[in-house]
């Protein structure tokens, strides 16, 4: 998946034109920028490439999260629905604006489970957060059907799903607002950095604002300009902007790759007894960043992912075992581990989670795991590990 795999000449030309006119900012100093503007190109070619009105790149994938929220006026005491599997960001998010995270389920999909969505609905439920994990979508009709019956936000997380669609629209463009990462190892790099889109007007304003102190951008005198509401910075440099850009432009390359490993890799597995895969809802098209599969149990699964491991097949992960992506181990969330107090509502809901039964999210990430795909394998690689896969699979049941 990482895209930094495959950096070469084309992010260097960009870079180097940043590094020529010695202007790291993206705002300013028209007069001294050589005519380059890399954040302000790179956010076109997304809005092109996503057909999309607004794009507005931040300085990663959390502060995306983080500006969604914000930009759409959820704040204090509101409550945002988001899956048990998930990385960390989702929440500290949520917490950082002062909102509070309501965990709930997965289902075969390995992202919010329709059902414990709607059982979570309160009278101060303000937006529901699908996560699209390792490359594939929950079952977003639903999601949006629910939304608006409920008047609620939806807010994808496309962080890890760059190039994944359904029906025919690319992930992060079908709830109101959708936030990408563009850090060190996802499919597309800036080696740090993220971007929301969204096609409300008002959203992008607040985007465009917030993200940069509440300046205006009104006229070209910086200090001139008007704050019409707080703000802070998750800008992005040109300097990430430049590698993001040339990275954006080889997206179809990337993407290619991607799949044609995964399709390698997922025909040799598939075969096997005691292997099923995730469930992609109908007209979704997984981005192909992991493959992710199902074992009987979750004994089996950790005799694989041991198995996988002494036999030297990296990115592989057992997420029930993983201390960042699912709430089994996420004690540092579920006891208040905290250096600013929060809310004694949040507190609550916080001491909640340990008490609260997760049994069926344990059901699915237990027998799961997931491999990254990697942009820098060469085919006798991919041919290679996929053979050691069924090897350590078949090993794994027999001893069993």
């Amino acid at each position: 998946m990482p895209g930094f795999e495959l950096f070469g000449d084309k992010e260097r030309k960009e870079v180097q034109d940043v590094l020529d006119s010695g202007i790291l900012m993206r705002y300013g100093f028209e007069s001294l920028r050589n005519g380059h503007w890399k954040a302000n190109d790179l956010e076109k070619a997304i809005e092109k490439r996503f057909d999309v009105n607004h794009a507005q790149l931040v300085s990663s994938g959390t502060a995306a999260v983080t500006m969604a929220l914000v930009a759409a006026g959820i704040g204090n005491g509101d409550e945002v629905i988001i899956p048990s599997f998930t990385f960390v960001a989702s929440f500290e998010a949520i917490l950082m604006i002062g909102a509070i995270p309501i965990v709930v389920d997965i289902d075969d999909t390995l992202t919010l489970d329709i059902s414990s969505v709607i059982s979570a609905i309160t009278f101060k439920t303000k937006a529901v957060m699908p996560v699209h994990m390792c490359g594939s979508m929950a079952n977003l009709n639903a999601l949006k059907s629910i939304c608006n019956k409920h008047s609620l936000l939806l807010i994808e997380d496309a962080c890890q799903a760059i190039g994944g669609t359904y029906n025919g629209q690319s992930l992060g463009t079908i709830g109101d607002l959708g936030c990408f990462s563009f850090d060190f190892v996802k499919t597309v790099t800036c080696g740090e950095g993220g971007v929301v889109v969204t096609n409300n007007r008002k959203y992008a304003k607040n985007l465009d604002h917030f993200s940069d102190h509440g300046h205006d951008h009104n006229g070209i005198d910086r200090g001139a300009e008007l704050h019409p509401f707080l703000g802070y910075n998750f800008r992005i440099s040109e300097l990430n902007a430049a590698v993001g850009l040339a990275q954006f432009r080889r997206i179809d390359e990337f993407l290619e790759i991607q799949k044609n490993y995964y399709e390698i890799l997922r025909n040799a597995v598939e075969p096997l007894e005691g292997v099923t895969f995730r469930s992609v809802p109908e007209h979704g098209q997984e981005s192909y960043a992991f493959l992710n599969f199902f074992l009987n149990d979750l004994e089996i699964a950790r005799r694989v992912n041991t198995a996988f491991k002494a036999n030297g097949l990296d990115v592989c992960f057992h997420y029930y075992d993983n201390n960042w992506h699912y709430i089994r181990k996420w004690d540092h969330l579920k006891k208040n581990k905290s250096l600013y107090s929060f809310s004694d509502k949040i507190k609550d809901e916080l001491k909640n989670l340990n008490k609260r039964d997760f049994s069926k999210s344990d059901h699915y990430i237990g027998r799961n795991i997931s491999c990254l795909i990697k942009l820098s394998w060469s085919h006798d690689e991919v041919i290679k590990r996929a053979s050691v896969m069924v090897d350590c699979i078949k090993s794994a049941y027999s001893s069993s």
